[in-house]
C-alpha cells in the first residue's frame, strides 16, 4: 500500500505555475523591446535565395557506390541496417546469377525523414557500399512517400567534389565547392 504524501508549500499560484509564466512575460517583453528600439538580435535569412552554408566536416545524404560493372557494391549484408540507430535502412535481399557472389539488393531504401545522419550504417559496411560525402542536404516534401529514397537514385548521386587550398599550412586543408 502506498503512502500518500502532502505537498508543503505549493501556494495557489505555484500550482497554476503563475511565477513562471510572469518570468517568461519578463523575458519576452525585454527582447521585444530591446530588438524595436536598440540593437538587432534576431537574425533573419531570405532562405530561398540565401542558403546558410554548412560546416566544411558536414557529411550530406547517402550514396550508394558501384562495382566498375555499373552493379552496386552492397551485397546485402543488413550490417548498416542493423547499425541504424533510426531504423530507417529497408534492404530486401536476392540471390544472384554469378556464382562469385553471393547475395545483392533487390531492395535498397532509406527513410530520410527517419535518418538521423550519424553516419554509423557508412562505418558498418564491410564493404564500402555507403558513403554520405554528397554534401547534399534533405529536400523538402509534401507527401511521405516522396521521402524514401530508392537503390537507383542512391546510386545516381555523386561524392561532392574539393579542393587543395595552397595558402594552408600543414596537412592540406579542404574546401568545399559547392
Amino acid at each position: 500500500m502506498a503512502k500518500v504524501m502532502e505537498r508543503i508549500g505549493d501556494s495557489f499560484a505555484e500550482r497554476v505555475y503563475l511565477p513562471a509564466i510572469i518570468d517568461g512575460l519578463k523575458v519576452t517583453t525585454r527582447h521585444f523591446v530591446r530588438n524595436l528600439f536598440g540593437r538587432k538580435d534576431t537574425v533573419t535569412i531570405a532562405y530561398p535565395d540565401v542558403k546558410i552554408p554548412y560546416a566544411p566536416r558536414w557529411r550530406g545524404q547517402h550514396r550508394l557506390l558501384q562495382r566498375e560493372d555499373g552493379e552496386p557494391r552492397c551485397v546485402a549484408c543488413f550490417m548498416c541496417s542493423t547499425a541504424c540507430p533510426a531504423k530507417c535502412i529497408h534492404i530486401v535481399a536476392g540471390e544472384h546469377d554469378d556464382k562469385g557472389r553471393e547475395k545483392y539488393p533487390v531492395r535498397f531504401e532509406i527513410d530520410e525523414l527517419r535518418c538521423i545522419y550519424c553516419g554509423l550504417c557508412e562505418e558498418a559496411c564491410p564493404c564500402d557500399a555507403i558513403r554520405m560525402d554528397t554534401g547534399l542536404h534533405a529536400t523538402p516534401v509534401y507527401e511521405r512517400e516522396r521521402s524514401f529514397v530508392k537503390k537507383e537514385q542512391l546510386l545516381a548521386r555523386k561524392a561532392r567534389t574539393f579542393e587543395v587550398r595552397e595558402d594552408a599550412e600543414g596537412p592540406p586543408c579542404a574546401v568545399s565547392h559547392r
